[in-house]
């Protein structure tokens, strides 16, 4: 409220400043230059008082559900994370919370849609929440016993400063109001001053906005290659970086199919299915593959693997997460391995045999 009085104030003074000059108005224009000088000294005094010296709020630790993370692309080892959070702390209601924040490749897996997560949040400002990526071994043991339901979209809070652009329009209103007012009063010595240089011609600008509409397909497919012949998506950390570009693409993290080859990877997707039956691309553990990979090559019988290829595909049955299977082809035929989303193998067929 304060800020809005003074921008009014501001573009008042400034009007009549510019008006006094075009009805040479002496009186106005000390009038307009006293209030500004006055609001630049109030400027200065308030700039030189310290601020009292205040500790920062002290974090408390809680548990929170990750509803929802997407990771981009970054250029080292730790990329920055999305999250979408349930937080529940011990002494108050659960809320939500946007954050974003910096997570080693390696330990993204950890973290998944409808998990459990340690965080560190402020009683005083809740929109400071971070995820304790090395929580101690009691917090870990909740955070694996506990079960978190969902805060109602309508608790999502905030940081204050997210707001600045309503708070900038609404300055920038109130300084073009306080002008306008001034140039009100002073309507009748402007356009009757006879000064044929004082009259302006207005000039209305007329601003069109257009918006396109365009109808979402119920279906969805995108692949990329990695580039150059010698790159393999075997190499630690380009298979999640190729499943975050993929992700960008068809803006979703939520798919029903992922295959992905030597230099190749591709998604579809079906936006009816419900999220039960999709697969997350970022909760995949992607540094685990190539382990997968290389056993597949190596003790399912095929002497000489000509190619390989990964597809992962949602479990079926309540609560069965993504079902991944590596496929190796070779002058013995075709074999392949199924693990589960740890990573963990869990069927095997050799050359040969049925199944």
């Amino acid at each position: 409220m304060r800020l809005t009085v003074v921008s009014a104030v501001t573009g008042g003074a400034l009007a009549a400043l510019v008006v006094a000059v075009i009805i040479k108005d002496v009186p106005v224009f000390l009038t307009g230059g006293g209030v500004l000088v006055v609001l630049i000294l109030i400027g200065v005094v308030a700039g030189r008082r310290s601020p009292a010296d205040e500790e920062p709020p002290a974090g408390r630790i809680a548990l929170a559900r990750i509803e929802d993370l997407r990771a981009t692309s970054g250029e080292s080892a730790d990329v920055p994370v999305t999250f979408r959070l349930t937080v529940a702390p011990d002494d108050r209601p659960a809320y939500r919370v946007k954050i974003e924040q910096h997570i080693n490749l390696v330990d993204i897996p950890a973290y998944r849609p409808r998990g459990i997560a340690v965080v560190e949040y402020h009683p005083d400002e809740p929109w400071k929440v971070l995820i304790v990526t090395r929580p101690t071994a009691e917090w870990s043991r909740r955070a694996e016993e506990a079960e978190i339901d969902s805060a109602p979209e309508s608790t999502l809070v905030v940081s204050p400063d997210m707001s600045e652009g309503s708070w900038c329009m609404l300055t920038l209103f109130a300084f073009l109001a306080g002008a306008a007012l001034v140039v009100l009063l002073f309507r009748a010595e402007l356009f009757t001053s006879g000064n044929d240089d004082g009259a302006a011609a207005k000039s209305p600008s007329s601003s069109s906005s257009s918006s396109s509409s365009s109808s979402a397909s119920r279906t969805f497919s995108s692949s990329t290659t990695v580039s150059g012949p010698s790159t393999s998506l075997l190499a630690f950390g380009v298979m999640r970086v190729t499943a975050m570009e993929l992700e960008a693409r068809v803006d979703t993290a939520y798919v029903t199919a992922i295959t992905i080859e030597d230099h190749r990877m591709a998604v579809r997707g079906d936006s009816t299915r419900p999220v039960s039956e999709t697969v997350h691309l970022q909760s995949l553990p992607y540094e685990l593959f190539p382990g997968l990979v290389r056993e597949a090559r190596t003790t399912l019988g095929v002497r000489d693997p000509r190619s390989w290829r990964i597809d992962v595909t949602p479990g079926t049955g309540a609560g069965a997460g993504p079902r991944v299977r590596v496929t190796v082809t070779g002058k013995e035929g075709t074999a392949h391995l199924d693990a589960d989303a740890t990573g963990r193998v869990t069927d095997r067929r050799a050359v040969g045999e049925s199944g």
